[in-house]
Protein backbone atom coordinates (compact mmCIF):
# COMPACT_ATOMS: atom_id res chain seq x y z
CA UNK A 1 0.00 0.00 0.00
CA UNK A 2 3.15 2.33 0.70
CA UNK A 3 4.57 1.88 -2.17
CA UNK A 4 1.60 2.47 -4.56
CA UNK A 5 0.84 5.63 -2.36
CA UNK A 6 3.89 6.62 -3.40
CA UNK A 7 4.06 6.00 -6.56
CA UNK A 8 0.58 7.58 -7.06
CA UNK A 9 2.39 10.39 -5.47
CA UNK A 10 5.22 10.75 -7.39
CA UNK A 11 2.83 10.26 -10.70
CA UNK A 12 0.59 13.12 -9.15
CA UNK A 13 3.04 15.43 -8.34
CA UNK A 14 5.60 14.87 -11.59
CA UNK A 15 2.45 15.60 -13.70
CA UNK A 16 1.45 18.68 -11.97
CA UNK A 17 4.84 19.99 -12.22
CA UNK A 18 4.81 19.20 -16.33
CA UNK A 19 1.52 20.72 -16.67
CA UNK A 20 2.07 23.58 -14.77
CA UNK A 21 5.71 24.78 -16.64
CA UNK A 22 4.75 23.69 -20.15
CA UNK A 23 1.36 26.12 -19.55
CA UNK A 24 3.64 28.58 -17.55
CA UNK A 25 6.25 28.91 -20.73
CA UNK A 26 3.57 28.80 -23.35
CA UNK A 27 2.04 32.39 -21.39
CA UNK A 28 5.45 33.81 -20.73
CA UNK A 29 6.27 33.59 -24.49
CA UNK A 30 2.65 34.56 -25.70
CA UNK A 31 2.89 37.61 -23.60
CA UNK A 32 6.58 38.49 -24.44
CA UNK A 33 5.37 37.83 -28.13
CA UNK A 34 2.76 40.19 -27.77
CA UNK A 35 4.77 42.93 -25.87
CA UNK A 36 7.22 42.80 -28.86
CA UNK A 37 4.73 43.38 -31.31
CA UNK A 38 2.56 46.60 -29.56
CA UNK A 39 3.07 49.77 -30.95
CA UNK A 40 5.27 52.75 -29.83
CA UNK A 41 2.40 54.16 -27.99
CA UNK A 42 1.90 51.22 -25.33
CA UNK A 43 5.66 51.48 -24.09
CA UNK A 44 4.83 55.08 -23.88
CA UNK A 45 2.06 55.01 -21.54
CA UNK A 46 3.50 51.74 -19.35
CA UNK A 47 6.95 51.41 -17.43
CA UNK A 48 9.54 48.99 -17.90
CA UNK A 49 8.75 47.79 -14.59
CA UNK A 50 5.20 47.62 -14.30
CA UNK A 51 5.81 44.89 -17.54
CA UNK A 52 8.44 43.24 -16.24
CA UNK A 53 6.04 42.49 -13.34
CA UNK A 54 3.53 41.13 -15.12
CA UNK A 55 5.86 38.71 -16.88
CA UNK A 56 7.52 37.68 -13.83
CA UNK A 57 5.79 37.88 -11.06
CA UNK A 58 2.40 38.19 -12.49
CA UNK A 59 2.87 34.97 -14.08
CA UNK A 60 4.84 33.35 -11.16
CA UNK A 61 1.70 34.12 -9.20
CA UNK A 62 -0.32 32.14 -11.74
CA UNK A 63 2.93 29.49 -11.72
CA UNK A 64 2.40 29.02 -7.57
CA UNK A 65 -1.07 28.32 -8.43
CA UNK A 66 -0.94 25.72 -11.39
CA UNK A 67 2.15 23.78 -9.57
CA UNK A 68 1.06 23.22 -6.10
CA UNK A 69 -2.44 24.75 -5.51
CA UNK A 70 -4.07 23.53 -8.09
CA UNK A 71 -3.15 19.34 -7.27
CA UNK A 72 -4.24 20.01 -4.29
CA UNK A 73 -7.29 21.62 -5.13
CA UNK A 74 -7.86 18.21 -7.72
CA UNK A 75 -7.10 15.99 -4.04
CA UNK A 76 -9.45 17.83 -2.00
CA UNK A 77 -12.18 18.06 -4.35
CA UNK A 78 -11.89 13.95 -5.07
CA UNK A 79 -11.93 13.84 -1.18
CA UNK A 80 -15.36 16.18 -0.89
CA UNK A 81 -16.87 14.23 -3.75
CA UNK A 82 -16.22 10.95 -2.16
CA UNK A 83 -17.09 11.73 1.21
CA UNK A 84 -20.18 13.09 0.65
CA UNK A 85 -21.23 10.47 -2.06
CA UNK A 86 -21.12 7.83 0.88
CA UNK A 87 -22.75 10.06 2.79
CA UNK A 88 -26.04 10.26 0.97
CA UNK A 89 -25.77 6.76 0.25
CA UNK A 90 -25.60 5.85 3.76
CA UNK A 91 -27.99 8.95 5.29
CA UNK A 92 -29.77 10.57 3.01
CA UNK A 93 -31.86 12.60 5.24
CA UNK A 94 -28.59 13.98 7.57
CA UNK A 95 -26.93 14.15 4.07
CA UNK A 96 -29.31 16.76 2.58
CA UNK A 97 -28.97 19.23 5.64
CA UNK A 98 -25.00 19.48 4.98
CA UNK A 99 -26.13 19.96 1.56
CA UNK A 100 -28.29 23.02 2.03
CA UNK A 101 -24.70 24.69 2.88
CA UNK A 102 -23.35 24.95 -0.56
CA UNK A 103 -25.40 27.49 -1.75
CA UNK A 104 -24.41 29.53 1.09
CA UNK A 105 -21.01 28.63 0.68
CA UNK A 106 -21.73 29.70 -3.29
CA UNK A 107 -22.69 32.89 -2.35
CA UNK A 108 -20.12 33.86 0.06
CA UNK A 109 -17.48 32.99 -2.84
CA UNK A 110 -18.88 34.99 -5.06
CA UNK A 111 -19.23 38.05 -2.66
CA UNK A 112 -15.84 37.67 -1.69
CA UNK A 113 -14.44 36.62 -4.72
CA UNK A 114 -14.79 39.94 -6.51
CA UNK A 115 -12.81 41.93 -3.60
CA UNK A 116 -10.44 39.24 -3.46
CA UNK A 117 -9.73 39.89 -7.31
CA UNK A 118 -9.90 43.22 -7.07
CA UNK A 119 -7.45 43.53 -4.28
CA UNK A 120 -5.00 40.84 -5.72
CA UNK A 121 -4.99 42.78 -8.66
CA UNK A 122 -4.19 46.07 -6.91
CA UNK A 123 -1.41 44.21 -4.97
CA UNK A 124 0.23 43.37 -8.60
CA UNK A 125 0.03 47.07 -9.53
CA UNK A 126 1.73 48.57 -5.99
CA UNK A 127 3.71 45.60 -6.31
CA UNK A 128 4.76 46.61 -10.18
CA UNK A 129 5.10 50.07 -9.16
CA UNK A 130 7.79 49.39 -6.74
CA UNK A 131 9.52 47.45 -8.98
CA UNK A 132 9.66 50.31 -11.44
CA UNK A 133 11.59 52.55 -9.09
CA UNK A 134 13.64 49.86 -8.25
CA UNK A 135 14.54 49.61 -11.94
CA UNK A 136 14.72 53.88 -12.07
CA UNK A 137 17.16 53.70 -9.57
CA UNK A 138 19.39 51.06 -10.86
CA UNK A 139 19.62 52.56 -14.30
CA UNK A 140 20.23 55.82 -13.25
CA UNK A 141 22.29 55.33 -10.34
CA UNK A 142 25.06 57.64 -11.13
CA UNK A 143 22.27 60.67 -11.47
CA UNK A 144 20.90 59.61 -7.80
CA UNK A 145 24.47 59.76 -6.50
CA UNK A 146 25.85 62.60 -8.32
CA UNK A 147 22.84 64.54 -7.07
CA UNK A 148 23.18 62.75 -2.93
CA UNK A 149 19.10 61.79 -3.92
CA UNK A 150 19.74 58.65 -1.75
CA UNK A 151 17.86 60.01 1.20
CA UNK A 152 15.07 60.92 -1.44
CA UNK A 153 14.99 57.77 -3.17
CA UNK A 154 15.11 56.26 -0.09
CA UNK A 155 11.58 57.57 1.42
CA UNK A 156 10.04 57.71 -2.29
CA UNK A 157 10.30 53.59 -2.25
CA UNK A 158 9.06 53.83 1.46
CA UNK A 159 6.38 55.33 0.73
CA UNK A 160 6.09 52.71 -2.39
CA UNK A 161 6.32 49.66 0.06
CA UNK A 162 3.52 51.38 2.54
CA UNK A 163 1.05 51.62 -0.33
CA UNK A 164 2.06 47.85 -1.12
CA UNK A 165 1.30 46.69 2.31
CA UNK A 166 -1.77 48.59 2.65
CA UNK A 167 -3.46 46.99 -0.15
CA UNK A 168 -1.74 43.52 1.18
CA UNK A 169 -3.76 44.00 4.50
CA UNK A 170 -6.39 44.81 2.56
CA UNK A 171 -6.32 41.18 0.52
CA UNK A 172 -5.31 39.02 3.51
CA UNK A 173 -8.05 40.13 5.57
CA UNK A 174 -10.46 39.08 2.74
CA UNK A 175 -8.96 36.23 2.67
CA UNK A 176 -9.12 35.66 6.17
CA UNK A 177 -12.92 36.96 6.74
CA UNK A 178 -13.84 34.46 3.82
CA UNK A 179 -12.46 31.80 5.73
CA UNK A 180 -14.05 32.30 8.80
CA UNK A 181 -17.13 32.69 7.43
CA UNK A 182 -16.96 29.24 5.34
CA UNK A 183 -15.98 27.98 8.89
CA UNK A 184 -18.81 29.64 10.91
CA UNK A 185 -21.26 28.03 8.58
CA UNK A 186 -19.63 24.90 8.70
CA UNK A 187 -19.70 24.13 12.21
CA UNK A 188 -23.19 25.93 12.17
CA UNK A 189 -23.96 23.13 9.77
CA UNK A 190 -22.38 20.30 11.78
CA UNK A 191 -24.22 21.22 15.64
CA UNK A 192 -27.06 21.12 13.64
CA UNK A 193 -26.36 17.58 12.36
CA UNK A 194 -25.47 16.21 15.67
CA UNK A 195 -28.57 17.94 16.88
CA UNK A 196 -31.03 15.99 14.13
CA UNK A 197 -28.94 12.93 14.66
CA UNK A 198 -29.26 12.47 18.44
CA UNK A 199 -33.32 13.04 17.58
CA UNK A 200 -33.07 10.31 14.59
CA UNK A 201 -31.12 7.96 17.39
CA UNK A 202 -33.96 8.52 19.91
CA UNK A 203 -36.35 7.89 17.31
CA UNK A 204 -34.85 4.67 16.42
CA UNK A 205 -34.24 6.00 12.77
CA UNK A 206 -30.90 5.31 12.91
CA UNK A 207 -27.74 4.12 15.76
CA UNK A 208 -25.72 5.58 17.71
CA UNK A 209 -22.81 4.48 15.52
CA UNK A 210 -24.16 5.33 12.69
CA UNK A 211 -24.21 8.93 13.55
CA UNK A 212 -20.77 8.44 15.00
CA UNK A 213 -19.67 7.19 11.45
CA UNK A 214 -21.50 10.11 10.10
CA UNK A 215 -19.82 12.86 12.17
CA UNK A 216 -16.81 11.42 11.72
CA UNK A 217 -16.90 11.18 7.76
CA UNK A 218 -18.47 14.65 8.12
CA UNK A 219 -15.24 16.03 9.75
CA UNK A 220 -13.17 15.25 7.15
CA UNK A 221 -15.37 16.63 4.35
CA UNK A 222 -15.23 19.68 6.53
CA UNK A 223 -11.32 19.70 6.26
CA UNK A 224 -11.90 19.32 2.80
CA UNK A 225 -14.03 22.23 2.59
CA UNK A 226 -11.51 24.40 5.22
CA UNK A 227 -8.59 23.19 2.38
CA UNK A 228 -11.10 24.23 -0.59
CA UNK A 229 -11.66 27.85 1.09
CA UNK A 230 -7.94 28.68 1.59
CA UNK A 231 -6.97 27.23 -1.85
CA UNK A 232 -10.37 29.32 -3.44
CA UNK A 233 -8.57 32.36 -2.10
CA UNK A 234 -5.29 31.90 -3.65
CA UNK A 235 -6.89 30.74 -7.05
CA UNK A 236 -8.55 34.25 -6.21
CA UNK A 237 -5.80 35.61 -5.90
CA UNK A 238 -3.74 34.50 -8.65
CA UNK A 239 -6.99 35.75 -10.91
CA UNK A 240 -6.07 38.92 -9.91
CA UNK A 241 -2.45 38.49 -11.61
CA UNK A 242 -4.25 36.56 -14.41
CA UNK A 243 -6.45 40.08 -15.25
CA UNK A 244 -3.37 41.52 -15.72
CA UNK A 245 -1.90 39.29 -17.95
CA UNK A 246 -5.18 39.20 -20.02
CA UNK A 247 -4.73 42.79 -20.19
CA UNK A 248 -1.43 42.74 -22.29
CA UNK A 249 -2.88 39.51 -24.36
CA UNK A 250 -5.92 41.30 -24.93
CA UNK A 251 -3.74 43.85 -26.82
CA UNK A 252 -4.20 44.41 -30.46
CA UNK A 253 -0.09 43.52 -32.03
CA UNK A 254 0.75 46.30 -35.00
CA UNK A 255 2.75 43.62 -36.52
CA UNK A 256 3.03 39.30 -36.77
CA UNK A 257 5.66 37.80 -36.03
CA UNK A 258 4.29 34.51 -37.63
CA UNK A 259 4.20 36.17 -40.67
CA UNK A 260 7.49 35.52 -42.70
CA UNK A 261 6.87 37.46 -45.94
CA UNK A 262 10.21 38.47 -47.94
CA UNK A 263 11.83 41.61 -47.49
CA UNK A 264 10.49 44.11 -50.15
CA UNK A 265 12.87 45.98 -51.87
CA UNK A 266 12.64 49.96 -52.03
CA UNK A 267 15.14 52.23 -53.70
CA UNK A 268 14.84 55.34 -51.27
CA UNK A 269 12.70 58.19 -53.01
CA UNK A 270 10.99 59.73 -49.75
CA UNK A 271 8.20 62.37 -50.03
CA UNK A 272 6.20 64.27 -47.31
CA UNK A 273 3.25 65.84 -48.86
CA UNK A 274 1.43 68.64 -46.71
CA UNK A 275 1.70 66.15 -43.61
CA UNK A 276 0.92 66.97 -40.41
CA UNK A 277 0.77 65.18 -37.05
CA UNK A 278 0.38 65.09 -33.34
CA UNK A 279 1.37 62.77 -31.03
CA UNK A 280 -1.44 60.62 -29.48
CA UNK A 281 -0.78 61.93 -26.16
CA UNK A 282 -1.21 65.32 -26.60
CA UNK A 283 -3.30 65.86 -29.55
CA UNK A 284 -4.18 69.82 -28.85
CA UNK A 285 -0.04 70.41 -29.84
CA UNK A 286 0.43 70.37 -33.12
CA UNK A 287 4.00 69.43 -34.00
CA UNK A 288 4.17 68.72 -38.11
CA UNK A 289 2.43 71.80 -39.86
CA UNK A 290 1.85 71.18 -43.58
CA UNK A 291 5.83 69.51 -44.04
CA UNK A 292 6.66 69.05 -47.27
CA UNK A 293 10.21 66.98 -48.14
CA UNK A 294 11.63 65.77 -51.33
CA UNK A 295 14.62 63.41 -51.11
CA UNK A 296 15.53 61.43 -53.71
CA UNK A 297 17.30 58.25 -54.13
CA UNK A 298 21.22 57.98 -52.56
CA UNK A 299 20.58 61.60 -51.52
CA UNK A 300 21.58 63.22 -48.33
CA UNK A 301 19.67 66.14 -46.13
CA UNK A 302 20.01 67.70 -43.12
CA UNK A 303 16.91 68.64 -40.90
CA UNK A 304 17.58 71.86 -38.58
CA UNK A 305 16.15 73.64 -35.79
CA UNK A 306 15.90 74.55 -32.27
CA UNK A 307 14.77 71.60 -30.01
CA UNK A 308 11.36 70.31 -29.79
CA UNK A 309 10.62 71.37 -33.54
CA UNK A 310 9.47 68.16 -35.01
CA UNK A 311 13.20 67.27 -36.63
CA UNK A 312 13.26 63.80 -34.57
CA UNK A 313 9.27 63.36 -35.33
CA UNK A 314 9.63 63.05 -39.02
CA UNK A 315 12.15 60.00 -38.07
CA UNK A 316 9.51 58.20 -36.14
CA UNK A 317 6.92 58.64 -38.73
CA UNK A 318 9.54 57.11 -41.19
CA UNK A 319 9.38 53.90 -39.50
CA UNK A 320 5.94 54.16 -39.05
CA UNK A 321 5.89 54.51 -35.03
CA UNK A 322 3.11 56.83 -35.55
CA UNK A 323 0.33 57.64 -37.81
CA UNK A 324 0.19 61.13 -39.35
CA UNK A 325 -3.16 63.43 -38.73
CA UNK A 326 -3.26 64.23 -42.28
CA UNK A 327 -1.27 64.65 -45.86
CA UNK A 328 0.65 61.58 -47.34
CA UNK A 329 4.11 60.53 -46.39
CA UNK A 330 5.67 58.07 -49.93
CA UNK A 331 8.41 55.96 -50.27
CA UNK A 332 9.45 55.49 -54.41
CA UNK A 333 5.97 57.25 -55.04
CA UNK A 334 3.63 54.16 -52.49
CA UNK A 335 1.78 55.44 -49.41
CA UNK A 336 3.69 54.26 -46.72
CA UNK A 337 0.59 52.36 -44.79
CA UNK A 338 0.89 50.27 -48.40
CA UNK A 339 4.27 48.59 -46.95
CA UNK A 340 4.18 45.75 -44.47
CA UNK A 341 5.66 46.96 -41.30
CA UNK A 342 8.77 44.85 -40.42
CA UNK A 343 9.63 44.92 -44.34
CA UNK A 344 9.68 48.75 -44.27
CA UNK A 345 11.83 48.44 -41.27
CA UNK A 346 14.46 46.07 -42.61
CA UNK A 347 14.76 48.96 -45.41
CA UNK A 348 15.87 51.28 -42.61
CA UNK A 349 19.08 51.63 -40.21
CA UNK A 350 18.66 54.33 -36.76
CA UNK A 351 21.63 55.77 -35.41
CA UNK A 352 20.30 58.13 -32.73
CA UNK A 353 22.27 59.92 -30.33
CA UNK A 354 21.93 57.84 -27.38
CA UNK A 355 23.02 54.16 -28.31
CA UNK A 356 21.44 51.38 -27.08
CA UNK A 357 23.36 48.34 -27.04
CA UNK A 358 22.44 44.72 -25.74
CA UNK A 359 24.39 43.25 -22.76
CA UNK A 360 26.64 41.00 -24.11
CA UNK A 361 29.00 40.46 -26.72
CA UNK A 362 30.68 43.07 -29.06
CA UNK A 363 29.86 40.31 -31.92
CA UNK A 364 26.40 39.81 -30.77
CA UNK A 365 25.38 43.69 -30.66
CA UNK A 366 27.18 44.15 -34.61
CA UNK A 367 25.17 40.91 -35.63
CA UNK A 368 22.33 42.29 -34.60
CA UNK A 369 22.12 44.14 -37.83
CA UNK A 370 21.96 40.73 -40.10
CA UNK A 371 21.81 37.82 -38.00
CA UNK A 372 22.51 35.47 -40.64
CA UNK A 373 26.25 37.57 -41.21
CA UNK A 374 29.54 35.91 -41.32
CA UNK A 375 32.54 36.46 -39.12
CA UNK A 376 34.12 37.97 -42.19
CA UNK A 377 30.96 40.20 -42.95
CA UNK A 378 30.97 41.52 -39.21
CA UNK A 379 34.89 41.87 -39.10
CA UNK A 380 34.47 44.01 -42.35
CA UNK A 381 31.12 46.30 -41.22
CA UNK A 382 33.11 46.79 -37.89
CA UNK A 383 36.50 48.47 -39.91
CA UNK A 384 34.29 50.61 -42.32
CA UNK A 385 32.66 51.94 -39.09
CA UNK A 386 36.06 52.55 -37.72
CA UNK A 387 35.63 50.32 -34.83
CA UNK A 388 38.00 47.35 -35.16
CA UNK A 389 40.72 49.17 -34.41
CA UNK A 390 39.87 48.87 -30.63
CA UNK A 391 37.82 45.95 -31.02
CA UNK A 392 41.22 44.00 -32.24
CA UNK A 393 42.61 45.74 -28.98
CA UNK A 394 40.61 43.83 -26.58
CA UNK A 395 42.02 40.46 -25.26
CA UNK A 396 38.73 38.91 -26.17
CA UNK A 397 38.23 40.43 -29.53
CA UNK A 398 34.56 40.76 -31.04
CA UNK A 399 33.98 38.17 -28.00
CA UNK A 400 34.40 40.97 -25.13
CA UNK A 401 31.73 41.01 -23.25
CA UNK A 402 30.46 45.28 -22.94
CA UNK A 403 28.03 45.13 -19.95
CA UNK A 404 24.64 46.33 -19.74
CA UNK A 405 23.79 49.32 -22.20
CA UNK A 406 27.56 48.83 -23.36
CA UNK A 407 28.49 50.44 -19.81
CA UNK A 408 32.43 49.05 -20.41
CA UNK A 409 32.84 50.97 -23.60
CA UNK A 410 33.39 54.78 -24.23
CA UNK A 411 30.67 57.03 -25.64
CA UNK A 412 32.50 57.11 -28.93
CA UNK A 413 33.17 53.18 -28.97
CA UNK A 414 29.66 52.77 -28.69
CA UNK A 415 28.36 55.11 -31.48
CA UNK A 416 31.06 53.12 -33.79
CA UNK A 417 29.42 49.79 -32.80
CA UNK A 418 25.84 51.28 -33.25
CA UNK A 419 27.28 52.37 -37.09
CA UNK A 420 29.05 49.33 -37.71
CA UNK A 421 25.45 47.47 -36.94
CA UNK A 422 23.71 50.03 -39.49
CA UNK A 423 26.16 49.27 -42.17
CA UNK A 424 25.54 45.11 -41.88
CA UNK A 425 21.85 46.03 -42.27
CA UNK A 426 22.76 47.44 -44.86
CA UNK A 427 19.91 49.05 -45.01
CA UNK A 428 18.23 51.81 -48.30
CA UNK A 429 17.41 54.53 -46.20
CA UNK A 430 20.20 55.69 -43.27
CA UNK A 431 18.44 58.22 -40.07
CA UNK A 432 20.92 59.79 -38.14
CA UNK A 433 19.97 61.33 -34.97
CA UNK A 434 22.67 63.64 -33.40
CA UNK A 435 25.00 60.87 -34.20
CA UNK A 436 28.21 63.06 -33.38
CA UNK A 437 26.50 65.47 -30.78
CA UNK A 438 27.64 64.03 -27.80
CA UNK A 439 30.79 63.42 -28.53
CA UNK A 440 34.59 64.93 -27.75
CA UNK A 441 36.21 66.28 -31.31
CA UNK A 442 38.87 63.10 -31.62
CA UNK A 443 35.77 60.46 -31.62
CA UNK A 444 33.44 63.03 -33.75
CA UNK A 445 36.18 62.66 -36.33
CA UNK A 446 36.10 58.90 -35.97
CA UNK A 447 32.36 58.46 -35.90
CA UNK A 448 32.06 60.88 -38.79
CA UNK A 449 34.50 59.18 -40.88
CA UNK A 450 32.13 56.28 -40.45
CA UNK A 451 29.26 57.86 -41.03
CA UNK A 452 30.44 59.26 -44.76
CA UNK A 453 31.03 55.22 -45.50
CA UNK A 454 27.59 54.58 -44.23
CA UNK A 455 25.95 57.04 -45.94
CA UNK A 456 27.71 56.24 -49.12
CA UNK A 457 25.07 55.35 -51.86
CA UNK A 458 21.99 55.87 -49.21
CA UNK A 459 19.41 57.82 -48.72
CA UNK A 460 20.39 59.56 -45.47
CA UNK A 461 18.20 61.80 -43.66
CA UNK A 462 21.13 63.71 -40.77
CA UNK A 463 19.51 65.94 -37.74
CA UNK A 464 22.12 67.78 -36.41
CA UNK A 465 23.38 71.08 -34.19
CA UNK A 466 26.67 70.76 -35.42
CA UNK A 467 27.45 72.83 -38.70
CA UNK A 468 30.47 70.77 -39.77
CA UNK A 469 28.57 67.97 -40.02
CA UNK A 470 26.01 69.12 -42.72
CA UNK A 471 27.77 71.49 -44.72
CA UNK A 472 28.49 68.87 -47.28
CA UNK A 473 24.81 67.44 -47.46
CA UNK A 474 23.01 67.89 -50.92
CA UNK A 475 19.89 69.57 -49.26
CA UNK A 476 19.40 71.28 -45.99
CA UNK A 477 15.36 71.95 -44.53
CA UNK A 478 15.42 74.87 -41.50
CA UNK A 479 12.73 74.27 -39.01
CA UNK A 480 10.97 76.25 -36.65
CA UNK A 481 7.70 75.81 -34.84
CA UNK A 482 6.55 72.97 -36.77
CA UNK A 483 6.70 74.44 -40.32
CA UNK A 484 9.67 74.20 -42.77
CA UNK A 485 10.75 78.22 -43.51
CA UNK A 486 13.90 77.44 -45.67
CA UNK A 487 15.66 74.77 -47.70
CA UNK A 488 18.59 74.34 -50.37
CA UNK A 489 22.41 73.39 -50.07
CA UNK A 490 24.50 75.07 -47.35
CA UNK A 491 25.70 77.56 -49.97
CA UNK A 492 22.83 78.62 -51.28
CA UNK A 493 21.86 79.00 -47.67
CA UNK A 494 24.33 81.01 -46.48
CA UNK A 495 23.65 83.62 -49.73
CA UNK A 496 21.25 85.19 -47.58
CA UNK A 497 22.01 87.20 -44.74
CA UNK A 498 18.36 87.69 -43.32
CA UNK A 499 17.75 84.12 -43.34
CA UNK A 500 17.54 81.78 -40.10
CA UNK A 501 20.09 79.41 -41.39
CA UNK A 502 22.66 82.49 -42.07
CA UNK A 503 22.32 83.84 -38.42
CA UNK A 504 22.54 80.55 -36.98
CA UNK A 505 25.49 79.82 -38.92
CA UNK A 506 27.37 82.55 -38.35
CA UNK A 507 27.95 81.01 -34.23
CA UNK A 508 29.48 78.07 -35.63
CA UNK A 509 26.69 75.68 -34.54
CA UNK A 510 22.78 75.67 -35.25
CA UNK A 511 20.10 76.51 -32.81
CA UNK A 512 22.01 75.56 -29.29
Amino acid sequence: ILVVQGLASYGRIYLTAHFAEKSIADIRKDVFENLLTLPITFYEENSSGELISRISSDIGRMYSVFSVQFGELLRQILVLITGIGFLIISTPKLSLIMLATVPVVVILTMVFGRKIRKLAKNRQTELADSNTLIGEVVSSVKVVKAFAAEIFEKDKYDASQGRLISVALKYGNARGLFILFLTIVFLGAIFFIIYMGARMVQNGEMTSGTLISFVTYTFIIGGAIAGLGSLTTELLGAMGATERVREILDLSPELSLSDKKPKKEITGDIKFVDVDFSYPSRKDLQILKKINLDISKGEKVALVGPSGVGKSTIIQLLLKFYHIDSGQILLDELPIQEYELRGLRQNIALVPQEVILFGGSILENIKYGDQNATEDEIIEAAKQANAWSFISNFPEGLNTLIGERGIKLSGGQRQRIAIARAILKNPKILLLDEATSALDTESEKLVQDALNNLMKNRTSIIIAHRLSTITDVDRIYVFQEGRIVEQGNHQTLMQNPEGVYYKQAQMGRLFD
